[in-house]
């Protein structure tokens, strides 16, 4: 990225809360517990104001339409989106920017249902988010009747919890559970299913008053030391940086981490931005697919992996110590998954941010040895040598992808987030698009969810209003969540949305071809985006040559609102490029 910035707010201080059930007094939730009775969809809104909701997303529908009604006499501010999928991806952005929990509210029947992928996502990516869904009343719950549905038995499989509310009494302190399951590691989705006639009831119970969850201290001491002495036994220590590790208490502490040991450091996609500027000597790219690059190196060389927050679903252990000769250091808010790649020698759990300054003091003035910064100078070279691909001139196929991402990192501000949908072009900005700020690079690598970078592009102009935002996809993924260019239009956000448009499912091609020699159910029709874009009021443009696309950029990111830079990409090397094995001589 081009010009330095000040660290970004990125969030609210990492601020979790939540509260207690209901007491017998109620007086642990202030003076509005015990008053007058009201009903409960207004419990509902009052609930949320106590948390602090700034937003939420959804679709209005008859079960769930006493809480609309509520939020006219205030509360967040109601956005009306075009699906009920896409109001779970702006929420579980909200929830991924600033620590705290998004919030959907949908009704019954499919508004509940088409919110699956996007709590699926959310619950396996770590993103709070509290999922509020109508339902029928409670006399034809189990009967075959108009949007009828099993809604906590299908929302189960797609969130940390899910529970159906019987008694408007009970509606408050469901409402602040599900914030207290959202926000406790391993954050993710809660979901409350309000029948009809339980939110038409009235009840004077009430929940004005959040209650933080309580802050775990750092690791025992006895264990930091034991982690501490394995770190200065060790040949080659590397840090796994994962997703756990981005919050702003946890980069900063690495920060400090950093300023003691001269370690090495490793991203996951997840944990893009943790390291920053002053410290870039630590960085030696990130790791997330396929083990191909110099992250992979040095994980394959090192003797010791200090795991910072790391989840398995960012980069499966099997892949970096498939040889098992690695001693790991597991430091993180929850014990580790046991795997038979995985298996810690010493488990640091605790709080992350004070387990690492608590480690930091006992590591002080760690260095590597002279063979492993050898290493380390060799890795890095390399990437420096990624970021300097030999330019084409031939453009009659499109513009070379990490041609196009290297020159869009050249041209954005450090202050930009940037929002990446999934395809080939989102390995090519993991690879090449540096950031130096924690959540200014959002993916998707749980899932690897299709058509959410638009959705979180407008979230991203809510949580961070006056910075730059700009979100990235294919042409396939454009289309899954495309229509919330009308959101965008009537809320104002400005963004500009890029897409990588090869015509094909590439991402999907490129790995059929290396498995059998051949493609299947890739390609796809071509349509206008410009087109598509000025239909909605938004802005549209075309670029075919990569010369033209930074005044078009400039163009864009001075527009009022969202534009669309429609960008013919050649990904005819892809296979080549992005799946090459390393050499064996590079893992020796």
């Amino acid at each position: 990225m081009a010009t330095p910035s000040p660290v970004l707010n990125t969030g609210a201080a990492e601020r979790t809360v939540s509260t207690d059930t209901r007491s017998e007094h109620h007086d642990a939730f202030g003076s509005g517990a015990l008053g007058a009775s009201r009903r409960s969809a207004d419990r509902v809104v009052e609930c949320l104001n106590a948390y602090g909701v700034q937003w939420i997303f959804g679709v209005p529908g008859a079960k769930i339409d006493p809480v609309y009604d509520a939020l006219l006499d205030g509360g967040p501010q109601m956005i009306v989106v075009r699906h009920e999928q896409n109001a779970a991806f702006m929420a579980a952005a909200v929830g991924r920017l600033t620590g705290e929990p998004g919030v959907v509210l949908v009704t019954s029947g499919p508004g509940t249902a088409n919110l699956a992928t996007g709590l699926l996502t959310a619950t396996t990516e770590g993103d709070p988010l509290v999922a509020i869904c109508g339902a029928v009343s409670r006399g034809d719950r189990l009967k075959r009747t108009h949007q009828a549905m099993d809604a906590v038995g299908m929302l189960s499989a797609v969130t940390k919890s899910a529970g159906e509310v019987g008694t408007a009494d009970n509606v408050p302190e469901a409402i602040a559970n599900a914030f207290r399951q959202a926000v406790q590691e391993p954050k993710g989705a809660a979901a409350v299913v309000l029948p009809y006639d339980v939110l038409t009831d009235s009840t004077t119970v009430s929940m004005t008053t959040p209650h933080p969850v309580p802050q775990m201290g750092a690791a025992p001491m006895d264990s930091i030391t034991r982690a501490a002495e394995l770190l200065r036994a060790a040949q080659f220590p590397v840090i796994l940086a994962g997703a756990r590790s981005g919050s702003d208490r946890a980069v900063a502490a690495l920060h400090r981490l950093l300023g003691a040991a001269k370690l090495p450091v490793v991203e996951t996609f997840q944990a893009a931005g943790v390291i920053s500027h002053e410290l870039e000597e630590h960085y030696l790219g990130r790791v997330g697919l396929f083990r191909n690059q110099p992250g992979d190196v040095l994980l394959h060389k090192a003797d010791l992996i200090l795991a910072i927050g790391y989840d398995f679903v960012e980069y499966e252990p099997a892949k970096w110590n498939k040889d098992h000769l690695r001693r790991i250091i597991h430091l993180d808010e929850l014990a580790a998954d046991l795997d038979d790649y995985y298996r810690p020698t010493v488990e640091l759990r605790g709080d992350v941010a004070e387990t690492m300054d608590a480690l930091a003091r006992q590591i002080d003035g760690l260095a590597l040895s002279a063979s492993a910064s050898a290493v380390v100078a060799t890795e890095r070279a390399r990437l420096a040598e990624a970021d300097d691909p030999i330019h084409r001139d031939d453009e009659l196929d499109g513009v070379h992808p990490a041609e196009l991402t290297l020159r869009m990192r050249a041209l954005l501000p450090d202050d930009t987030t940037v929002l990446c949908d999934v395809g080939s072009h989102y390995i090519y900005m993991a690879r090449h698009f540096r950031t130096y700020h924690p959540r200014t690079l959002l993916f998707s690598n749980g899932q690897q969810t299709l058509g959410v970078a638009l959705p979180w592009a407008i979230a991203a102009t809510l949580v961070r209003p006056g910075t730059p935002v700009v979100s990235v996809s294919g042409d396939g993924g454009f289309l899954y969540s495309a229509m919330e260019l009308e959101t965008a239009v009537r809320l104002g956000s400005t963004f500009t949305h890029i897409i990588f448009n090869d015509g094909t499912y590439d991402m999907v091609a490129f790995q059929q071809q290396g498995k059998y020699g051949r493609t299947s159910g890739v390609q796809l029709g071509d349509y206008d985006a410009v087109k598509y874009a000025e239909s909605f009021g938004a802005h549209g443009h075309r670029v075919t040559h990569l010369d033209d696309f930074a005044a078009v950029l400039e163009q864009a990111m001075n527009e009022d609102g969202p534009s669309i830079i429609d960008v013919r990409v050649d990904y005819r090397n892809n296979r080549d490029e992005l799946m090459a094995d390393l050499e064996s001589d590079v893992l020796l």
